[in-house]
């Protein structure tokens, strides 16, 4: 099986900086497209960014373009999310996985999840 493990969450000030790290583990790193999401309080999972797997694509959701930016090395079967320009919205737990299209968005691949790491923005 695949084992997800997110890292490198913490507590920022807002306008300021975290690069995250997802280590994929258990078996061969796919090519399959890869996303971050996120779930704050209250609220359902939703989508952050996504790369396929020669990472020449990516894509964005509109609340984090231009702030955040997904990157991958396949080699260490790792992912990684460099997020810019931090806002008090953007305080969630953020977790990995595959990805697929769901619609004009991007939705989860695999039922299975990471720990997730947290973020957290203060104002």
């Amino acid at each position: 099986q695949v084992q997800l493990v997110e890292s490198g969450g913490g507590l920022v000030q807002a306008g300021g900086s975290l690069r995250l790290s997802c280590a994929a583990s258990g078996r061969t790193f796919s090519r399959d497209v890869m996303g971050w999401f996120r779930q704050a309080p209250g609220k359902d999972r939703e989508f952050v960014a996504a790369i396929s797997w020669s990472g020449g694509s990516t894509f964005y959701a509109d609340s984090v373009k231009g702030r955040f930016t997904i990157s991958r090395d396949n080699a260490k079967n790792t992912v990684y999310l460099q997020m810019n320009s931090l806002k008090p919205e953007d305080t969630a737990v953020y977790y990995c996985n595959a990805a697929r299209r769901d619609g004009s968005s991007w939705t989860y691949l695999y039922d299975y999840w990471g720990q997730g790491t947290q973020v957290t923005v203060s104002s």
